[in-house]
């Protein structure tokens, strides 16, 4: 079933221990697109530069990715952003950011997307969240993301967000945050009751937990990556491959939403074996499924 996804499109520059790749291609839509066509047909709704180096359509060739939504705007510069990540991978600094055309208005949706069924409202402002929801005319299951930076200085848009949406993504520094609470349980539990009907928290290397306004808990363990590469992109590949799944059943039902989170741990395993999308272009719906089977033999006792 249709698959929406709207966020940014970025030039990465990314420095890790394992070294350095300069002006490569990321951003949230750019990821989770790529991770969720291995599962759906995607609808991409982004915005570019006329100084963007990259061919998305050459990017997504052979893939059911659909570009009528990418925008490259004349006159305005593409989002740029240079991360470090230290030696245990997990901490991460912003060494440079130019956010350029995400400071503008958003996209606008073309009319043939307008009845998307499934949509992702990657990380960006709120309020640019809640204007493309505006334009969806009946979602069956809608998720989002956001960070700290609104959590801190757009709460009152991002509460009015978690009201209209199914599904909340978001990691556990920012589920403290959000609900003011230590313990993960009950932060999970004040954010269900800003609105939304599940929430997934991440905890990196530690897995996921998920639960649900009906009282439901599902606790996953990550998939146990021997080596990692570049973690960018890691949040919005598990996006991709849970909604991916999730659009490929047609099902939101907790139990279907469970397989969905695991085949996000999976996807998200592979992004960061390498820099930028090569963790993901290099690999198969196969060899997904394969890990995944993995992954289920680890977990099961």
């Amino acid at each position: 079933m249709s698959l929406l996804v709207t966020g940014s499109i970025g030039i990465d520059t990314i420095k890790t221990p394992h070294g350095v790749s300069e002006r490569c291609l990321g951003g949230s839509s750019i990821y989770f697109s790529m991770a969720a066509s291995f599962f759906a047909p995607v609808r991409f709704v982004g915005v570019v530069g006329d100084d963007c180096p990259f061919d998305l359509a050459e990017v997504f060739k052979g893939r059911d990715v659909d570009l009528r939504g990418l925008e490259v705007r004349s006159g305005s510069k593409t989002f740029v952003w240079h991360g470090t990540y230290q030696e245990n991978m997990n901490d991460r600094t912003t060494d440079y950011v130019e956010l350029n055309v995400l400071q503008e208005a958003p996209p606008k949706l073309p009319d043939v997307f307008l009845d998307s069924r499934f949509v992702f409202l990657a990380n960006t402002a709120p309020a640019l969240q809640l204007e493309l929801l505006d334009q969806i005319a009946q979602p069956a299951f809608v998720a989002a993301d956001t960070m700290n930076l609104w959590i801190d200085g757009h709460l009152g848009d991002l509460k009015k967000l978690l009201k209209r949406i199914d599904c909340l993504i978001i990691n556990d520094d920012e589920a403290r945050q959000l609900s003011g609470r230590s313990n993960l349980v009950k932060a999970a539990a004040d954010v269900l009751a800003m609105g939304m009907k599940v929430v997934i928290v991440k905890k990196g290397e530690s897995g996921s937990l998920m639960c649900s306004a009906d009282g439901q808990t599902f606790l996953l363990p990550a998939y146990p990556a021997a080596e990692v590469v570049d973690p960018t992109g890691a949040g919005d590949s598990f996006a991709g491959g849970f909604l991916g799944h999730v659009a490929q059943q047609g099902r939101t039902d907790f139990e279907a939403l469970k397989s969905a989170l695991a085949y996000g741990t999976v996807v998200a395993s592979f992004t960061i074996a390498d820099f930028s999308l090569s963790g993901l272009t290099g690999t198969s719906r196969s060899e997904i499924d394969a890990r995944l089977e993995e992954l289920r033999r680890f977990t099961s006792f």
